[in-house]
């Protein structure tokens, strides 16, 4: 656990006293998960016969409005703390927010792209679900490395035990005790869900299949693992009897079920394409 990468000291530049300046983990690991993303989207736009550039711009976009979103999202859940103690709305700045909140922003944003530059929407999507994924793994990896996200007290063999006192005091994170790695849990499962979705992306029979794989593998996986998270700031649903991204989750998985047949069902009555002239017979040499 290193919330922290290094810390300059405060030094004096000529007139100006300056620092400390503190280096977060997460921060950097955040900006490594949108690097690999954007090499991912890149490369999975030319195989798609995408436009690499538009999609790329589609990825910044979706990354800024999942941004908020997922800000957003957590001040919804967390309304009640934030209101009673104002000052800390400046922490938002400081925290990466609620994942499912930042799904829906980033949806949100993604729709509007694709409206005003008529990109077919569905293959967009296609092409974003394994960037999208590949920065969750990455990003989780930063989650662990803050001390936030943590998982419920334990005794497995595997349980990881955090001690940085920084962590303990900015994020809350329990210290001196036995705790379920969920940020790995959910790391390892989005990096398989990765490569899954990259084997599919070449085999998919209709626009969209990649992209439905994609919520309905995660959505599985994360109702899975809500179930050894022990951090209270996820907010519930049903008076506890399912965490926020829970509920979400089943949503999810409800529209999956919906949506999957539905497109399936279209391309396969969708006509085919016209067959190209055949070329005129031309004479040989004479």
């Amino acid at each position: 656990m290193y919330p922290r990468l290094f810390t300059v000291p405060a030094f004096d530049l000529f007139k100006w006293h300056l620092g400390p300046f503190t280096l977060p983990t997460y921060g950097v690991l955040l900006a490594i998960a949108f690097v690999a993303g954007l090499w991912v989207v890149n490369r999975q736009a030319k195989r798609a016969g995408l436009d690499p550039a538009r999609i790329t711009d589609l990825a910044v976009w979706v990354l800024l409005g999942g941004l908020l979103g997922a800000k957003l999202l957590l001040l919804a859940v967390e309304w009640r703390f934030y209101l009673h103690n104002k000052m800390e709305m400046l922490s938002l700045f400081r925290s990466g927010g609620v994942f499912y909140g930042g799904l829906l922003g980033a949806l949100l944003v993604a729709v509007l792209y694709v409206r005003r530059f008529k990109i077919p929407g569905w293959a967009a999507a296609d092409v974003l679900a394994p960037a999208v994924i590949l920065g969750q793994a990455v990003g989780r990896q930063g989650c662990f490395a803050a001390g936030c996200c943590w998982g419920k007290p334990t005794t497995v063999s595997w349980a990881v035990t955090f001690k940085d006192i920084f962590a303990g005091r900015t994020i809350g994170t329990p210290l001196d005790i036995p705790l379920h790695p969920t940020q790995l849990y959910e790391s390892g499962a989005a990096l398989l869900i990765f490569f899954f979705l990259l084997w599919l992306a070449g085999r998919k029979k209709f626009q969209g299949q990649v992209v439905l794989a994609y919520f309905f593998l995660y959505a599985v996986a994360r109702a899975i693992i809500e179930i050894y998270r022990g951090d209270a700031a996820r907010g519930s649903v049903f008076s506890g009897a399912l965490s926020t991204s829970q509920f979400i989750a089943l949503l999810m998985v409800l529209v999956v079920a919906g949506l999957y047949p539905y497109l399936a069902r279209r391309q396969a009555k969708a006509p085919a394409p016209p067959l190209a002239p055949a070329a005129p017979e031309t004479a040989g040499p004479a």
